[in-house]
């Protein structure tokens, strides 16, 4: 009897589509072991996500006294694929073993190639830093698609949730305006939102109750 794939490995990729994506350490291993490895992870997604200058990277290679191993790491993000034009992300959440993304693909294969790249990025890092050898992630990551702004509006409150409760990096911040993070897009999320009244405001709604019911089939089966 053939087997059935995990919960939402089965990825149905469409263009302009709305998609949770996650995946956690293998085994629910951390994949976060201090402090860096959290500024690592959001410094790889800062590279894919923001517009690339490249004619100030390059520029970076006429300093003087530049060392090989500065040199080499200026070449890598001139040769890095950046998906600025390709991936919106509206919110993000850092657990200790698992990671969660909401995010937005203009063209098909967008989310596929960005997600194995970035994951493949960061296990290279972990790896090296670690001694470790193997997979550091699940086999596969997680995506689902979002049938709905309601569903997309209830996924960005959860994800945020999850972080708020164990005081975990995430994008939060960004929708109450006290940071500016150019690569995540809170606009289309906060535009359902006050921004004068309270009681109808982004913050207001994250503090309710979660309808988890409504999103059950778009989550981790245990979210630990």
């Amino acid at each position: 009897m053939l087997s059935m794939p995990a919960k939402n490995t089965a990825k149905l990729y469409v263009e302009n589509g709305y998609y949770h994506i996650y995946n956690r350490g293998v085994n629910k291993q951390s994949i976060f072991l201090d402090e860096k490895d959290y500024r690592v992870f959001l410094s790889y997604l800062k590279d894919y996500l923001t517009p690339k200058d490249k004619l100030a990277i390059s520029l970076e290679l006429t300093k003087p006294k530049l060392t090989l191993p500065e040199r080499n790491e200026i070449l890598k993000k001139l040769s890095l694929k950046n998906y600025s034009n390709e991936i919106l992300l509206y919110c993000f959440a850092l657990m200790q073993n698992h990671f969660h993304f909401v995010l937005k693909q203009k063209h098909k294969d967008a989310i596929d190639h960005f997600t194995n790249s970035f994951l493949s990025r960061y296990s290279v890092f972990f790896n090296k830093k670690y001694h470790h050898r193997g997979h550091v992630f699940e086999s596969t990551y997680k995506a689902v698609l979002v049938e709905n702004e309601p569903q997309l509006l209830e996924l960005t409150r959860y994800v945020h949730k999850q972080a708020i409760a164990k005081k975990q990096p995430c994008s939060y911040k960004n929708y109450l305006g006290e940071r500016n993070t150019t690569w995540i897009n809170t606009s289309e999320i906060l535009s359902f939102f006050s921004k004068t009244n309270l009681q109808l405001s982004y913050k207001s709604f994250v503090e309710e109750k979660s309808n988890i019911e409504f999103i059950n089939h778009l989550v981790l089966e245990e979210d630990d």
